[in-house]
This record gives structure tokens, sequence and C-alpha cells, in this order.
């Protein structure tokens, strides 16, 4: 066994063939996975009447897939049912060992199924029947996207543990998080010795000077730690420090929640927001940047306040949220995240939670195309349509 942790990746696949398939898995499991393998990778789209899809599986090297639409029953034309559905006809081959085990996800942007496969054979995935007709239209048009889980069941589920720590509000969490940040990003992270809580003199701050946020726990904390990993931002939230004429320290930021739960654009005192940061739980690294002298010699203090009040009470930014990172058809997603694996996502959160969607890309794709299109209930040609545009312009 010490052998086999040794080896090249390779020779670990074969010798596993050596062992029992159960404490192959186990063996497996403990030295090839990670969050990201939780990630589906695209391989295909399977289109009725087109040529057969074909790639290469994790363990299957041969794999193609055919679609076909299937009627549905006589006297049921005026439902859902009466469209009928399709049948997914996947070919597995050339098994590159004897514990086979493939994992697919088939997804339009109305559903999401999932299937596994251990022998070479023919298969079959069915969609019943559409949930609706503008489904039945986007797979005429584009077919039925195929994901592969690069690391198939086991790997899979090892993967989802390294993930829920993520979002955990403990210490375990909060390693969690600076761990993936290690991994999958190449950061660094020094302890700083004691007192953890710096006291920061508001007759040292100055307008202008920069204040970056990390949450490294909880809920918060997962989600920006993911968000560090796709955008390779190592700030999960920002904002400016602002003088008035008294002298008095504020602070300018986007995403405060009001009394209403609205996140909007506010502009705090800064003894109110330093004392919420210091009573979050989620353990916020908060970093002060002053400017540079020959920069903040140069700061318009003026300027800088009437664009603040003209701001203020405004939505969160999520007009451009999306396209601060993502303003290329394919160039921006850190492996194995793509452009076809975000569609998908983005497609079926729209039908899932519509208003959260309507913020987060709706509002950006009809501001960055100067649009008012009101996107409800997924009509997903129209959303495939205006997210290329989004993405050309």
């Amino acid at each position: 066994l010490l052998h086999l942790f040794l080896a090249p990746p390779r020779c670990q696949a074969a010798a596993m063939d050596l062992l029992p398939r159960r404490l192959a898995w186990s063996l497996m499991g403990d030295t090839v996975h990670s969050a990201v393998d939780l990630l589906p990778t695209f391989v295909a789209f399977a289109a009725p009447g087109g040529p057969a899809a074909a790639w290469r599986g994790a363990c299957f090297a041969e794999n193609e897939a055919v679609l076909s639409l299937t009627p549905g029953p006589r006297g049921s034309n005026s439902t859902a049912a009466g469209l009928g559905g399709a049948v997914l006809r996947l070919k597995t081959a050339s098994a590159q060992s004897w514990t086979c085990m493939d994992l697919y996800v088939f997804a339009t942007p109305y559903r999401i199924g999932w299937d596994y496969y251990t022998r070479a054979h023919q298969h079959t995935f069915e969609i019943k029947s559409w949930e609706e007709a503008g489904e039945m239209e986007y797979v005429k048009l584009h077919g039925v996207a195929i994901f592969l889980m690069p690391s198939g069941m086991l790997g899979t589920l090892l993967s989802l543990i390294d993930v829920i720590p993520l979002f955990s509000n403990t210490i375990w969490g909060q390693d969690a998080n600076l761990a993936f940040l290690q991994k999958h990003m190449g950061a660094s992270f020094n302890k700083r010795s004691q007192p953890w809580a710096a006291n920061i003199r508001k007759e040292d701050v100055h307008s202008g000077d920069f204040l970056a946020l990390s949450k490294i726990r909880g809920r918060w904390g997962g989600f920006q730690t993911l968000e560090k990993w796709v955008t390779g931002a190592f700030a999960g939230h920002t904002a400016v420090c602002l003088k008035d004429e008294n002298g008095t320290l504020w602070v300018a930021e986007s995403g405060y929640e009001n009394k209403k739960g609205e996140e909007v654009i506010a502009i705090v005192p800064w003894d109110e927001w330093w004392g919420v940061a210091l009573k979050d739980d989620s353990n916020p690294q908060v970093a002060l940047l002053p400017l540079h002298p020959d920069v903040r010699s140069r700061f318009n203090e003026s300027a800088a306040w009437e664009f603040a009040r003209s701001m203020y009470g405004k939505p969160y930014g999520y007009h451009n949220m999306i396209f601060s990172w993502i303003d290329t058809m394919s160039e921006n997603y850190p492996p194995p995240l793509d452009a076809n694996l975000v569609m998908a996502a983005m497609s079926m959160w729209t039908r899932l939670q519509p208003h959260y969607a309507s913020n987060m890309w709706n509002e950006a794709l009809n501001k960055r195309l100067g649009t008012e299109v009101v996107i409800t209930n997924c009509p997903a040609i129209n959303f495939t349509s205006y997210w290329n545009r989004g993405l050309r312009n």
C-alpha cells in the first residue's frame, strides 16, 4: 500500500484494479478529490436529428449519445404531456478499469437529471414529457446538455464533504475556506499576533482610503470564497472612507441592508460601520488601505462626496456584477467551469429563484444591451439569445 500511494496517478489507477472494488474506491477517494470536482464538465449537446455526440469519459473512453423525440399520448395535445418527450440513448465503451463508474448530469433550462453507468452497454435516459412548449422548442434548437462528473460517484460525494464546511460558521468552516483559497488560488495567510482587532484612530483615516473585507466562515464566507475563486479577487467586499467638512468619518459602500430589507448603496457613520464589523460572527478580515500620498494629493474630495450622495439609496450593483468578470464568450472561467455550465445553472436558477435571478443577471443583461426586457418563467430561447448578445456587446 505504501508503494501504491507513492506511485504516479496512472500507476495508482492501474494498481486499484488488483484490489477489491470497495477497497479500491475507498483508497482512490482519499487521494484524488477536491471541492472543484463537484462541478460537472460539459462534454456535448445531443440534439434531435443531429449527428451522434461523442466524447471521452472519466473511465469509459468511448461514449456517444443520440436524442430522439417521442410523441405524446393521443387526446392530450392541449397539455404539457401532449407535447411528448424525448429519449437520450447513450452508449458507453472501452472501460479503462473493471471498477468503472461514470456519473452524468443531463440538463435543459427547465430540468436537471442524472444517471450513472458501471458497464459498457447501451443506456437510455427518458424525458417523459416536456415542462412546457418552450422546453421542447429549446431542445429542438440546441439539444440536451450532457455534463460529466469527472470524479465519478464516490469522488463527487467526497468532494461534497470538502465543500459543505465552507458554509459552516465554525473554526472548522474557517479552516476549510482558508485551505480552499490556498489550494485553488495560491493564497497565503499569516496568522497575526494578538490583538486580532486593531484600534484604528479616525484621525489617521482620510477621504479615499480603501477598505477591503474578506469573510472566511459562515454562509457569506463560503459564498465569498467561491466568488474569489471565479473572479480572481482576494477581497469579498470593498468600501471607501469619506470625511465631511466637519471632520466626521463616514463609510460609503454598496450592499448595505436598509430597514426594508433592501440592499442599497449607503453612507454610514464610521462608528456604526466598525461596530457592525466587530460583531459580525462570520469573522470578517478588514484591511484598511490608505491612499499613497501622491494619489491623496490629487483626490477630489468634493467630487467624491457629490458622486456618493447621488448614488445614495440606489440598489446594489447587480447591474454590473456578472459582467465585471464574465466579459468574453469563454475565456473568463476557471476550469472546469465553462459557459455551458454557467448557462444551464443560470437558466435553471431563473425558474427556481426568479426574484434573485432578476437581480443577478436579468438587470445586468438589460443594462449591457440597453433594453428593458422582463424575463419571467424562463423563456430559455430568449434568455440564451440575450446572454450571447450581452457577451458580444
